[in-house]
């Protein structure tokens, strides 16, 4: 609003512009109470016709209930709305809006409020004062922690410095990358690059590159690039893989007694033709009563992977197994996925089992779940199946 007074203006078309100010103004410096002509002040407002425009809507602010006159002329916000915290979700515009527990609807935040808050990121926002019908509003005072610092997209070298474009839709902003932080990446190359710091006056963040992923369109370079984006742990570290090591292998005797034995029972497991890991297995058996026997079996991964460890705590970050086109990014190591609970033909497997009694009609008549041992009579592909 500091150019109203330098040239003509529509004061139909700047009133919703110079309301928002007008609140902001009052929400900054909450227990104060302004004048119209100290607002237009702090607003740089110099024209006579906004100035008495100013007026006129803190008037129509005092009837809506969002600002309240302490004595004659002079207002301020009818209560401070104090703070939320909430997490960002950003538009490709640059504005984005706050979901909180705190509020039922998501506050709006411009892009020069968000104060370089991106997409996913806990903040803490300052509420201005809420107008009659209209949704929240307020600016981002604290970027309580970050969602993600990394991101991956396309390098542009310009002759002294380069930026990075981002292919994530929710990040509208280039990342600047000094030529000293490229790192070997080449024009048009896929790279991961790591924001490094982020003055609030920048428009963009500085960055540097850290793994230079290929050219676009090559399936290695498309692969890596998807692995990055969503920041899948494709690999396991050191200390995990020498915890999954430790794990003992072997069945004993007493594993044995504890479980209810289906090795002699016919089993099978049915996966597509390249894979690499069996998880669960079927067993079918015809019972002297003519019923039928039907059990569905599962690696029982909980035998070997103790509460606690380290294998079950990046298990728990995983969450589950993540299939690719080409390749898998697993939940355990493979000394667990592809060897011990993988449920490989003529080997005894520990197993956790649903087990059925069905009749003719395929009606439920008896049902058990317990854990069990199983010896595998044949692989199947989906095909062969």
């Amino acid at each position: 609003m500091s150019n109203m007074g330098k040239g003509k203006q529509s004061p139909g078309n700047s009133r919703e512009k110079l309301t928002e100010q007008i609140l902001a103004t009052l929400s900054k410096s909450p227990e104060q109470g302004f004048n119209y002509k100290q607002i237009a002040k702090r607003l740089n407002i110099t024209d006579t016709a906004v100035i008495q425009m100013v007026s006129d809507i803190l008037k129509d602010l005092t009837k809506q209930g969002g600002v309240q006159e302490i004595y004659h002329g002079k207002y301020r916000v009818k209560q401070s709305r104090g703070y939320i915290t909430g997490t960002v979700d950003m538009t490709r515009s640059g504005y984005g809006f706050i979901t909180t527990d705190d509020l039922e609807d998501d506050v709006f935040v411009s892009a020069k409020n968000l104060k370089t808050a991106l997409h996913g990121d806990k903040v803490k926002v300052w509420l201005y004062a809420k107008r009659k019908g209209a949704r929240p509003e307020g600016e981002v005072v604290e970027i309580i922690e970050r969602s993600r610092t990394s991101f991956v997209g396309t390098i542009e070298i310009m002759p002294n410095f380069a930026f990075l474009i981002p292919d994530n839709k929710n990040m509208p902003f280039d990342l600047y990358i000094p030529t000293s932080k490229l790192n070997g990446a080449l024009q048009g190359q896929k790279a991961v690059a790591r924001v490094v710091d982020w003055d609030p006056k920048s428009k963009n963040p500085v960055a540097e590159i850290i793994n230079v992923l290929g050219y676009p369109g090559l399936h290695e370079t498309e692969m890596h690039a998807i692995l990055a984006e969503f920041e899948l742990p494709y690999q396991f570290t050191e200390e995990v893989e020498q915890d999954a090591d430790k794990i003992p292998g072997e069945i004993t005797e007493k594993d044995i007694k504890e479980r209810r034995d289906f090795r002699h029972i016919p089993t099978f497991t049915i996966d597509p033709a390249d894979a690499k890991d069996f998880d669960d297995a079927l067993s079918l058996k015809q019972l002297e009563n003519g019923n039928w026997e039907v059990g569905i079996h599962i690696a029982d991964v909980t035998h070997y992977v103790s509460i606690g460890s380290l294998v079950e705590d990046e298990a728990k970050q995983r969450a589950t197994s993540i299939y690719l086109v080409d390749r898998v990014v697993p939940m355990l190591p493979e000394r667990l996925s592809n060897q011990i609970c993988s449920l490989t033909p003529a080997e005894d497997k520990l197993t956790y089992s649903a087990v059925f009694e069905l009749n003719d009609k395929s009606e439920v008549i008896v049902e058990w779940f317990g854990r069990t041992i199983i010896n595998s009579d044949k692989r199947f592909s989906s095909g062969e199946a």
